[in-house]
């Protein structure tokens, strides 16, 4: 029984193309692969934002006499569990779930600041904060082809006007 549940699992890992670096290569069109430092790039302006508005939430909502945001409420890492991606694609994940994270955390501190100094309402509406309704769920089944789900949400996105 043990076996055959291995050879499931490497048929599901065949499937999704999880053998690494040269099937993401592979796999990828070559203006990903040329954006991707750009976009890595962005850790190092990301971890100095996290850092400065921790630093500025500490000092000064105590002052204020303002509740604190927890930074595990905004940055959530947990799409490593997920079976259907690989160890790049994990990778991946772990990077956006930290910057998503820290602009969410950022924007409710931002906010609570603009409550605090400036309650007033802008006169014309300010756009809400983009909402992509392409996810993939979180419990996929054993056959789930990630790498093709990811190509028709790419196709979608690329479609739509901002």
């Amino acid at each position: 029984m043990l076996k055959n549940e291995h050879k499931v699992f490497i048929i599901h890992k065949e499937a999704n193309h999880q053998l690494g670096l040269i099937a993401l290569i592979k796999r990828s069109k070559p203006i990903n692969l040329l954006t991707g430092p750009v976009i890595y790039a962005m850790i190092f302006p990301i971890l100095l934002l996290d850092l400065f508005v921790g630093c500025y939430q500490m000092t000064c909502f105590p002052i204020y006499k303002l509740d604190q945001f927890k930074r595990s409420d905004f940055i959530i890492f947990d799409r490593q569990q997920l079976r259907y991606l690989d160890w790049i694609s994990k990778f991946h994940c772990t990077y956006c779930a930290y910057a998503v994270g820290v602009v969410g955390w950022v924007s409710a501190i931002i906010g609570a600041t603009e409550s605090y100094f400036c309650p007033i309402k802008h006169k014309s509406k300010q756009r809400p904060p983009q909402k992509s309704k392409n996810y993939i769920e979180f419990e996929e089944s054993d056959d789930f082809d990630f790498d093709e789900k990811l190509s028709k949400i790419r196709k979608r996105i690329a479609k739509r006007k901002l």
